[in-house]
């Protein structure tokens, strides 16, 4: 493993990931507290420091140990997740639906941001490639973020979305998947089911519409 190109990778990518889960995070505390829920905000979760966010083993010690172990190859990781009681919602079952999707709407923002400053770099003709990459990794992170949680599986959000949208039989049949929820979606990816099946598709989808709406930015930066 190259020592100096691991330092140059986390330099990259670091500041992307804290902004990432951070927003991410905060905008379920927040939309929670819009729905009658202030859990989070009591707790000091609704916050854009980061320190409140990390998780020491999900989102330094394994994603590294990760890095090492398949050499860049594969990677995984998660943050604190904010506390939501959602029987405190004032319609538990339908403001649970925005309340799980305000962490994905928020990596949308954010991959859309990164994107419009990467343009406007461009814009300004600074071609400075750390500036650069780290644009590309700002869309990268929050477009991965944005996918993999909207897998129709709790604790995902996706999970969340789907709870609230099923009636209600089918939707307590669901929600008792959550313990095992994990350990599920980490074989899924494990056997290349989320990523192949679930990732790649919309990934793809998610970045042709990033590059629909930017498109023109980009032709008045040309």
């Amino acid at each position: 493993m190259d020592f100096a190109n691991l330092i140059q990778t986390v330099a990259i990518y670091a500041l992307p990931v804290l902004f990432a889960i951070t927003v991410h995070e905060a905008a379920h505390g927040y939309v929670a507290r819009h729905f009658g829920d202030n859990t989070a905000w009591m707790l000091g979760r609704v916050t854009l420091n980061p320190l409140k966010h990390i998780d020491p083993v999900g989102t330094i010690l394994m994603p590294l140990v990760l890095y090492f172990a398949t050499s860049g190859a594969f990677l995984f990781g998660y943050a604190k997740p904010v506390p939501v009681q959602f029987g405190k919602l004032r319609n538990p079952k339908r403001h649970m639906i925005w309340v799980a999707l305000a962490g994905p709407g928020a990596n949308l923002v954010q991959a859309l941001l990164w994107g419009i400053a990467l343009y406007l770099l461009q814009g300004a003709g600074i071609s400075e490639p750390f500036f650069i990459k780290m644009c590309q990794a700002g869309i990268l992170v929050n477009v991965v973020m944005l996918v993999f949680n909207l897998f129709p599986l709790p604790p995902l959000d996706g999970g969340r979305v789907l709870v609230g949208l099923l009636p209600w039989k089918q939707a307590m049949l669901v929600s008792r998947v959550e313990p095992w929820g994990f350990f599920i979606v980490m074989a899924l990816v494990i056997a290349g089911v989320i990523t192949n099946l679930w990732m790649r598709p919309l990934m793809t989808l998610t970045y042709a519409l990033l590059e629909i709406v930017l498109t023109p930015l980009a032709m008045l930066v040309q």
